[in-house]
Formats: C-alpha cells, sequence, structure tokens
C-alpha cells in the first residue's frame, strides 16, 4: 500500500508541477506584452525588466495554487482511470478513499506550503514588484502611508488625513488638512466629517476651520457644506495594486485588533479571513472535483478533454460565489468568518458525500 500511495502521490507532483508550470508560463507571457512597452519608453533595463516578472511568480502562483490544485487532483485520477488502472486497483480490492487519500495529502501538503508563502514570501515580492511598477516605470510616489484604518499623505503645501473604505471612490470620512508654515507653525487645520472631490471641487461637510491669529490665537468657523481648492486631487492618493498582498497574514491579524470603528474593523476581519479562505479553496475544490470526475467519466466516458472543461467550471462557479460573499462581508453585511468558510464547508461536505457515494 505504501508503494501505491508513493506512485499516486509523485503523479500528483508532477501534473502540478506541469499545470503549474504551464499557468505561470501563459500569464507571464501575457503579462510581458502588456507592460514591456512602459518599460522600453523608460529606458529600463532588461535586467530590471526580469527582475519585475520573476517577482511576479508567487503572486501568481497565490493566485492560480487552488486551481492548479484542483486540475492536478483530476488529472491524476482521470489518468488512472483512463488507462484501467482504477479499476484494477478497485478489482484488487483497493476502496476508493486509499486510492484518493495521496491526492488529497498531497492538497493539504501544498495549500500548507501556500500559505507559508503568503506569510513569509508574497508581501516582500509584492511589495517589490509595486515599488518597481510605480516608482520606477510610472513615476508614481505613494505620498504618505495607511496606518490604523487612515491614510496619512503629506501634499504640496499641507497634510491630509482621512479614512477612505473604498479606494476606487472619490468620497472620504473623517477628512483632515492642516498646513504650516516654514518655521513649522500651524497655520490653518480643516476638519471635517465627510469629503467628496466632484468637478474638480473638493466639498467637505460638517466640519469646521481654524486659522491661526498670531502666534498663540486661532480663529474657528463651523460650516455645513463647504468647497475648498486643495492643490492634491484623489488620484494623488493613489494606493498601490495589490497593496493589501504586501502584508503578511500575521500583519493582517494585526491590523484588525487596532481599528477604531465597528466597521473598519469587519472589513479587516473580511481581509484577514479572506486571504486565509481563498488560499484553502484548493481542498474542498479537490474534494469536489475527484467525484466529479467519476461521475463525467461514467457518464460521457472517458475523456479528460470534457472532465477537465467541467472542473474549471466548477472552480469558476465556486470562485465566485466565493467573491460575492467576501464583497458582501466587507459591506458588513455578512459575519466575515460565514463569508469565508461557507462555501469550503458545502463543497467539503458536498464532496465527502459523494466520494464515499461512488466508494460504495
Amino acid at each position: 500500500m505504501i508503494l501505491l500511495y508513493r506512485y499516486i502521490f509523485f503523479q500528483f507532483l508532477r501534473n502540478i508541477a506541469t499545470i503549474m508550470a504551464s499557468f505561470i508560463a501563459i500569464y507571464l507571457l501575457i503579462d510581458f506584452f502588456e507592460k514591456i512597452d512602459n518599460f522600453l519608453e523608460k529606458g529600463k533595463s532588461m535586467g530590471l525588466v526580469l527582475k519585475f516578472f520573476t517577482l511576479n511568480i508567487p503572486f501568481i502562483i497565490e493566485q492560480m495554487g487552488p486551481v492548479c490544485i484542483l486540475l492536478a487532483g483530476v488529472v491524476t485520477l482521470g489518468i488512472l482511470n483512463h488507462t484501467n488502472e482504477l479499476i484494477a486497483l478497485k478489482a484488487c480490492g483497493v476502496p476508493l478513499r486509499k486510492i484518493t487519500a495521496p491526492i488529497l495529502l498531497a492538497g493539504v501538503l501544498f495549500t500548507t506550503l501556500f500559505l507559508g508563502m503568503s506569510q513569509f514570501i508574497l508581501p516582500k515580492t509584492v511589495a517589490e514588484t509595486n515599488r518597481i511598477w510605480h516608482k520606477e516605470v510610472k513615476g508614481r510616489v505613494p505620498l504618505g502611508i495607511y496606518r490604523n484604518g487612515r491614510y496619512y499623505y503629506r501634499g504640496q503645501e499641507g497634510f491630509y488625513s482621512f479614512a477612505r473604505p473604498d479606494p476606487h471612490s472619490t468620497n472620504f470620512l473623517f477628512f483632515s488638512y492642516t498646513s504650516w508654515s516654514d518655521d513649522y507653525r500651524l497655520t490653518e487645520n480643516i476638519v471635517s466629517k465627510e469629503a467628496d472631490w466632484k468637478d474638480n471641487i473638493w466639498t467637505l461637510k460638517h466640519g469646521q476651520v481654524q486659522k491661526a491669529l498670531g502666534e498663540k490665537n486661532f480663529s474657528t468657523e463651523l460650516f455645513k457644506a463647504e468647497q475648498f481648492g486643495f492643490p492634491e486631487v484623489p488620484d494623488n492618493f493613489f494606493v498601490p495594486e495589490y497593496h493589501a498582498l504586501e502584508m503578511s497574514l500575521l500583519e493582517l491579524y494585526t491590523e484588525t485588533r487596532h481599528k477604531a470603528s465597528d466597521e473598519e474593523r469587519n472589513k479587516a476581519w473580511a481581509e484577514f479571513y479572506g486571504r486565509i479562505s481563498y488560499t484553502l479553496l484548493g481542498l474542498p475544490l479537490l474534494f469536489l472535483g475527484l467525484p466529479l470526475l467519476l461521475m463525467v467519466y461514467r457518464k460521457w466516458g472517458k475523456d479528460l478533454s470534457l472532465a477537465i472543461p467541467v472542473s474549471c467550471g466548477m472552480a469558476f462557479v465556486c470562485w465566485g460565489i466565493w467573491g460575492t460573499l467576501q464583497s458582501l462581508a466587507k459591506a458588513s453585511y455578512l459575519n466575515p468568518l460565514f463569508a469565508a468558510s461557507s462555501v469550503h464547508l458545502a463543497m467539503g461536505i458536498c464532496g465527502f458525500l459523494l466520494l464515499l457515494r461512488e466508494d460504495s
């Protein structure tokens, strides 16, 4: 039995290596032709280009890992069935659960490796690729930092601080703008509960303006809605793409402990659970994909050309449901832990029951 486990396990390793290499090659090829012109226009060396695309590999593995685990398991069991080895094993009295055990064990192993990569490797590589792309190629440097649910930016004439629930929106919460003189004395402080940028105009609501009148005195003016001409626009306050991936799992967990509002805390938990649950998505996909493969074979014949598209379609549907639940969790419509685990539990239970039925 140990020899059988070793044989199936190494079949899985060979298949996942081939599938992963194929996905990486296709992704890099498409990404290369999309971005090489940007590197050449800036006169960047091929060494920097090679470094950028090499450091992108952990991100590709992070994104494609669950699907690779699913396809490797499906191909491994499919080849065993196609070559009649599966029938021979069953004829010798080997139950299906023992045949699939090394495949599931390999899935657990690779999922653990992906989790380790997400903690120790991915944050560093994503941070470096973001730096190369935004600073070296695009010439865009982040004007500030993100700490404890707030953004802090240094502008041309002052400092900004605000919360921005949606990085793609022009709506800001708890907005603050402070300007200083050359000798570092406060000249103006503007705060508001809400700020919006529309038609090239900043509109602040429910706030106050404090202006320096000498060294110790200040004037204060309250307003319900007021327009201001700040030199910066929301595009200056960009957050690099995949910024959350620059943080390790431990850092994401730490972020959940330092959020001031329930909304920000809920979003932080959704980011933390979502990151882990996406990496773990390969296991329930594998549990469901193996019996699905046997059902496809039994109904439509021994052909991987059908089983693989069916498995990919199943993965796409599950990914879509998972993504929808994550969006609802970040918007505080669902509990983050429920959104992160419900798809896994449903697929895992369904796959386990189907495997038991196929083994009977």
